[in-house]
């Protein structure tokens, strides 16, 4: 670790100087001989009882057989120095338990190839200084949650810069460019760990960037003016902003508060590629792009490192020729990508996994708030959760943008995004999720079902425990002139704030409230079956009390539980060929 930290040892790859030791389970460093280091002399290395004085083994027969068994693994003859371990009352050096196999620490990415967090790492704690002083970090400026959070969904702004930095970079042009939000892609993975949803969102959509509160590179703090109607790849690099700000424009669009970011150049995409051996792609048709450098025969292929890169950068050979069809490439690739990452090859081939392990944390910058090896390993382990069939890449859906001769950019399609945002925000799956989360949300759906009463024989009393002064008032409002709800009364707040609405009601009124339900656009889960209360004329009555959930009198509060017709989705675990 030493020789490869201070630069003593020249042409090797980290990833030849870690090795499965067989009797204990471990990966360990074997430096080669260098200056300095003397070589393990003769045929045979020195056995474990020969190689720590004062150490014993069970038996000298025992100690034979166990030399014999390493030998024939040939491992190599220098192992990690280990720290003095302090001896018990019995004079016995005290045990470690071996590491579980099935806790693996994880593979860090950034850029378009950031998002294979769902990966992990066999033996990347093991070289925890390391793989810390490869890491870069930028404060995240108060614009996200300050941290994820075992016991909820996790949001990771994931995103790919142009800037051409990085040995080789060069020759695809403006060098000096500070750089956009080249590819961004919001990743949301649910409470339950069951399912996730990667959305991307393109460079080309007009939207409005916020007030940017920033730290400086030397320290300072300022904040960066807003921009309206301008591209989306403008929130980082553009006037000095940084990371933090397109957080801060992300949370503005999708209402979906974001925990960390991550980021990464063109060298990312090149050296994980190659990291694990090359990713398979597929193509419909030839492709020769000028612009990307990309030539491929029809069929499927495995490209790594150069041509990795110039798969993801093409746009003008595929599709309609524009960022929506580079987006679909990207998406494929990524899926891909991740197949490999988790399929047996790599996962049991130690060299591929310390690869990748240096790759990865050499091409990643992250925010402040995750920017520790043990970190990130918690939060790969939370994703590692996570079935690749439920794992669905989607595209905020969008519109040419009608201001435009020449069509240049888009805007968003309001009628489908809000939707899919709101599935998001409400942990709503695009994919199918296991039969049991199915069965649950069947039966709460159930509660929607059946009979419905007339409006006008629907009596409710109204809370407010939304936390919104005057909500109540304004839905009993609602209720009696716009939805024909006339016997509805306003009880005041409730005696304490709530997070969701509920709408609780005694079994003979279930068809008053799935009536109420459709009118307020309550989900099944709203719904809580119990007793009744009287009203003011002493008439039973069910209740509703209105949550932080609430948007107003008249918004639907449930999210759809499908996605809009249309959108353009990607399921990770199919493989599809770019056209």
């Amino acid at each position: 670790m030493d020789a490869q930290g201070r630069g003593r040892a020249e042409n090797i790859d980290p990833a030849d100087q870690w090795v499965l030791n067989p009797n204990t389970g471990d990966y360990e460093l074997r430096l080669s001989p260098s200056a300095g280091q003397s070589a393990v002399p003769g045929p045979r290395r020195p056995s474990r009882s020969a190689a720590r004085p004062g150490a014993r083994g069970r038996g000298g027969r025992r100690d034979e057989r166990r030399d014999e068994q390493q030998d024939r693994h040939e491992v190599p003859g220098q192992r990690r120095r280990r720290a003095p371990q302090p001896e018990t009352a019995g004079g016995r050096r005290k045990q470690k338990p071996k590491k579980s196999k099935g806790k693996r620490a994880l593979v860090w990415t950034g850029g378009v190839l950031a998002f294979v967090l769902v990966s992990g790492c066999a033996g990347a704690y093991l070289w925890y200084q390391h793989l810390n002083d490869n890491i870069t970090s930028i404060p995240d400026d108060g614009a996200g949650t300050g941290g994820f959070s075992k016991d909820r969904a996790i949001n990771i702004l994931v995103m790919g810069t142009d800037k051409r930095t990085g040995k080789g970079n060069e020759k695809y042009g403006d060098k000096e460019s500070v750089g956009h939000a080249d590819t961004t892609i919001l990743l949301h993975v649910s409470k339950d760990r069951t399912n996730a949803t990667a959305l991307s969102i393109p460079r080309d959509m007009i939207t409005d960037i916020p007030d940017c509160p920033t730290t400086m590179e030397d320290g300072s703090k300022k904040t960066i003016p807003g921009s309206q109607n301008v591209r989306f790849n403008e929130s980082l690099g553009q006037s000095e902003r940084t990371p933090s700000c397109s957080m801060r424009t992300v949370t503005e669009i999708t209402g979906i508060k974001i925990d960390h970011f991550m980021v990464a150049d063109f060298n990312a995409v090149k050296t994980l590629s190659s990291a694990v051996g090359g990713v398979d792609v597929c193509l419909a048709k030839d492709i020769d792009d000028p612009d990307s450098h990309l030539k491929l025969g029809e069929g499927k292929h495995t490209i790594e490192g150069e041509e990795a890169l110039a798969f993801v950068r093409t746009r003008h050979s595929v599709g309609t020729g524009g960022d929506l069809s580079r987006i679909e490439l990207q998406q494929q690739f990524l899926s891909s990508l991740m197949r490999k990452l988790k399929s047996n090859d790599t996962l049991t081939n130690p060299k591929k996994m310390i690869s990748l392990a240096e790759a990865g944390t050499k091409a990643l910058t992250v925010d402040s708030t995750i920017a520790d090896i043990m970190k990130l390993r918690d939060l790969g382990m939370e994703l590692g959760k996570l079935d690749m069939k439920n794992l669905s890449f989607a595209t905020v859906p969008v519109l040419d943008n009608p201001t435009e001769k020449v069509k240049a950019t888009v805007v968003v399609d309001e009628a489908k995004a809000d939707p899919l945002f709101a599935m998001m925000r409400a942990d709503e799956s695009l994919t199918e999720v296991k039969k049991k989360e199915k069965k649950e949300k069947a039966a709460v759906a159930a509660r929607l079902k059946g009979s419905k009463a007339d409006p006008s024989e629907v009596r409710v009393n109204v809370y407010n425990g939304s936390g919104k002064a005057g909500a109540a008032q304004t839905t009993l409002e609602w209720l009696q002139n716009t939805e024909g709800v006339l016997k509805s009364s306003q009880l005041g707040n409730a005696p304490s704030d709530m997070k969701k609405t509920t709408l609780e009601y005694a079994p003979d009124q279930a068809d008053q409230a799935r009536r109420l339900a459709d009118i307020m656009g309550l989900p099944g889960s709203a719904m809580k079956p119990g007793e009744s209360e009287k009203n003011a004329q002493g008439l039973p009555a069910i209740k509703l009390t209105l949550g932080g959930d609430f948007k107003g009198a008249g918004v639907p509060i449930s999210a759809p539980s499908k996605a809009p017709e249309g959108i353009q989705k990607v399921e990770a675990d199919k493989t599809v060929c770019a056209k």
